[in-house]
């Protein structure tokens, strides 16, 4: 076990892949699934082969995103998800908006992405989706978690405060030790009322570099995890294997080996 009791402090999910974060206080889990509605949006940076008919994974070089279109990180957005309206916003002034279950609606959103990204498209940008498909970065359908103690001990390392959500993490912990997560690989967990098998750590790529706020590159992440940790991972994946729900607060508990 943990040797002090860990806790849920925040839950996100991302609706639109590589865009803003959605706190949420409670969400339901099911078995084999991710977050609802994370992730179920993606913005494809020229032809990538998708085909919604047939959804499969694709690498995220394939979408716009923070590793290399860190500008994003500027904007402002959200997607309600019952009406699938994304608004998108920069220095608090609303500029686009759309309904991404119409064609009008897809294509507002696909001209401003095309020009707000114009120096960095390789062909045009298209709004992808597909029913129960998640454009992760892992094929499987996972739950991150991040080790709020572990994101501490980076800062340390830096000098400089390193915000979470960095890391673009589904769940957030605080109560374990720096890099405990790690020890949790091929474990169960029940979080909240779900129970979880902890399948892998997650290496960390140059988005991580990128303010979540300012959209600047300002730190180094992955080179100071391998500088200073020997390893270049911050967090762990965990699959769903009993249906259940977390809220904020709620209890992280070990199963005994």
């Amino acid at each position: 076990m943990a040797p002090s009791p860990a806790r849920v402090t925040a839950i996100y999910r991302y609706p639109v892949k590589g865009l803003s974060p959605e706190p949420l206080p409670r969400v339901p889990l099911n078995v084999g699934a991710t977050l609802p509605a994370d992730r179920i949006y993606a913005l494809e940076n020229g032809p990538s082969g998708f085909d919604p008919a047939a959804p499969a994974f694709f690498p995220k070089t394939r979408f716009l995103m923070l590793m290399r279109n860190e500008r994003l990180a500027r904007l402002a957005t959200r997607l309600d998800v019952d009406t699938h309206r994304l608004t998108v916003s920069e220095n608090g002034r609303l500029v686009a908006e759309g309904d991404l279950r119409s064609a009008a609606g897809r294509a507002a959103i696909e001209d401003f992405f095309a020009r707000y990204c114009a120096d960095e498209v390789n062909g045009p940008v298209k709004v992808l989706t597909s029913p129960g498909h998640s454009f992760s970065d892992l094929a499987s359908k996972v739950v991150s978690i991040i080790n709020l103690a572990s994101v501490a001990a980076i800062a340390e390392r830096i000098g400089a405060p390193v915000n979470p959500l960095r890391f673009r993490g589904n769940v957030y912990v605080e109560g374990w030790p720096a890099w405990h997560e790690f020890d949790l690989v091929d474990r169960e967990i029940t979080l909240g009322t779900a129970r979880l098998k902890i399948v892998r750590r997650i290496r960390r790529c140059a988005a991580t570099n990128v303010d979540p706020q300012t959209g600047l590159r300002d730190l180094a992440i992955p080179a100071t995890l391998l500088e200073a940790f020997g390893h270049g991972d911050c967090g762990i994946y965990g699959k769903v294997i009993a249906d259940g729900a977390v809220s904020i607060g709620d209890k992280v508990v070990e199963a005994d080996n």
